[in-house]
């Protein structure tokens, strides 16, 4: 039986195109199971598709533009706003910061998290979201006394192409809680790579 590789390149679970690749520094995005109905991205998609005059890269970053306006609104039931639950979530981000990958920023918001996150190799990128994701739902769920889906299926990525595209990706995660109006300056947010920037590598 041939040997799985150690990183599958560009790949799909049949929702959103990933790519793992080692030595990349990527950006992630995961959001809450109730936070953005799948319809909703669904009507965005088929109204934009519709639009002949927009190329396939303004329909992407419009879509984009759309999803997070929708998630820094707060819709669902925004669990991560709850501290106790927050903290679990930033402490499995930090648990392995160092050892198998290195977080260079990070943002836990009440419905969705921004981890900006370099992998090194034999680090799959898919398997690090499963074990963030795994871990905080189960024991989320256990101080809910619930069960079931905590988080959505599938989570987004975009690999970083520059230093420019560095730089804003690091200003948009330390800023998302402010423009959200969530707090007045980013190093006022508790679960962020702003507020702990000893944690976050360089």
């Amino acid at each position: 039986m041939p040997e799985e590789p150690k990183h599958k390149g560009w790949h799909s679970r049949g929702y959103l195109p990933h790519l793992d690749s080692p030595e990349l520094i990527q950006a992630v995005t995961f959001r809450l199971a109730d936070a953005l109905p799948k319809s909703v991205i669904d009507g965005w998609k088929r109204e934009l598709e519709k639009d002949t005059t927009m190329e396939k890269p303004q329909q992407e970053r419009i879509l984009r533009q759309r999803i997070a306006r929708f998630e820094d609104a707060g819709h669902g039931a925004c669990h991560l706003r709850n501290p106790s639950y927050a903290s679990i979530l930033q402490g499995a981000l930090l648990h392995f910061d160092g050892d198998r990958y290195r977080l260079l920023e990070w943002c836990v918001m009440p419905n969705h998290v921004h981890i900006l996150v370099h992998c090194p190799e034999g680090s799959k990128l898919g398997d690090l979201v499963k074990t963030w994701k795994t871990f905080s739902a189960r024991e989320i769920n256990r101080l809910l006394g619930t069960q079931g889906s905590f988080w959505a299926r599938d989570y987004h990525d975009r690999y970083i192409r520059d230093e420019m595209h560095l730089a804003n990706a690091r200003a948009y995660i330390r800023n998302n809680p402010v423009k959200a109006g969530l707090c007045k300056k980013p190093e006022d947010w508790p679960w962020s790579s702003a507020r702990h920037p000893g944690n976050a590598s360089l």
